[in-house]
């Protein structure tokens, strides 16, 4: 029995558990992190909740007879994945990274890139007093002392303070439409889009619609991912790189389209 660890809480972890599960002789098991209360399940075997760092990561993967793990988190999850790359070492076990692209500039774009939220808050007073922030709710104490700027801030759950004085918290979850993003945008007065360069398609819309209305955006780069780590982009690269590192254990289904 070939047994996978799939961190995840991504729509790639969720597409490649669904791969991977129903192969014979595989055992697939997907762990999310539980910060979100009403999260996307995968199919499959799932637990929920931390590991208690590195140490605790590195025990379980032993205990649960762990062959090889997947670390497809969010692209800002870098702690996460420095846990996985550390744990996966200890234990002695392969790890991949699976981290969709991120997103490029294009024609009539106005982006600013900045290395991390502390820098997306310094740019900001000099784009515009209206923000529409979509860097997630653990951010938002970041922008808290910029008592001058109004923010729509949008998170799938209720932020926790400290939070900007002048703040309008918007619960949805994606994805989202270019017609709604723009009529978002337009019914706020939104002068600056703040986003992390988070990838993926789900929530590209707000990218054309402040393109459409010639906003700037703020985009905050990714950390960097462990040296010496494979990675890939796409969850047929990551069913490739299973069958070429476990070998034949981890093939059987024919159809890799998850």
């Amino acid at each position: 029995m070939l047994n996978i660890l799939v961190l995840g809480g991504t729509d790639e972890a969720r597409r490649l558990a669904a791969a991977l599960v129903g192969r014979p002789g595989t055992r697939v098991v997907s762990s999310l992190a539980g910060r979100v209360r009403d999260p996307k399940l995968p199919v499959g075997e799932v637990r929920e909740g931390g590991f208690g760092g590195p140490d605790g990561l590195a025990s379980w993967l032993v205990e649960h007879r762990v062959d090889v793990v997947v670390d497809a988190t969010h692209p800002f999850a870098a702690r996460m994945t420095a846990s996985a790359a550390e744990a996966s070492t200890r234990a002695g076990l392969p790890l991949l990274i699976l981290r969709r692209p991120g997103w490029r500039e294009g024609p009539g774009d106005d982006w600013r890139w900045v290395p991390s939220l502390a820098a997306a808050a310094e740019l900001l007073p000099s784009l515009g007093e209206r923000v529409f922030l979509t860097t997630g709710r653990r951010s938002l104490p970041v922008f808290a002392g910029l008592d001058g700027l109004w923010f729509l801030a949008r998170s799938v759950d209720p932020p926790e303070p400290p939070m900007p004085r002048r703040v309008e918290v918007l619960l949805s979850r994606g994805p989202f439409t270019v017609e709604g993003e723009l009529a978002l945008m337009r019914e706020h007065r939104v002068e600056v889009l703040v986003t992390k360069d988070s990838g993926g398609g789900m929530t590209t819309a707000k990218l054309a619609a402040a393109r459409e209305l010639g906003l700037p955006v703020v985009v905050v780069r990714r950390p960097a991912a462990p040296d010496g780590v494979p990675a890939v982009e796409t969850v047929e690269a990551a069913l490739s790189w299973l069958d070429s590192t476990t070998g034949p254990a981890a093939a059987g289904a024919d159809d890799h389209a998850g």
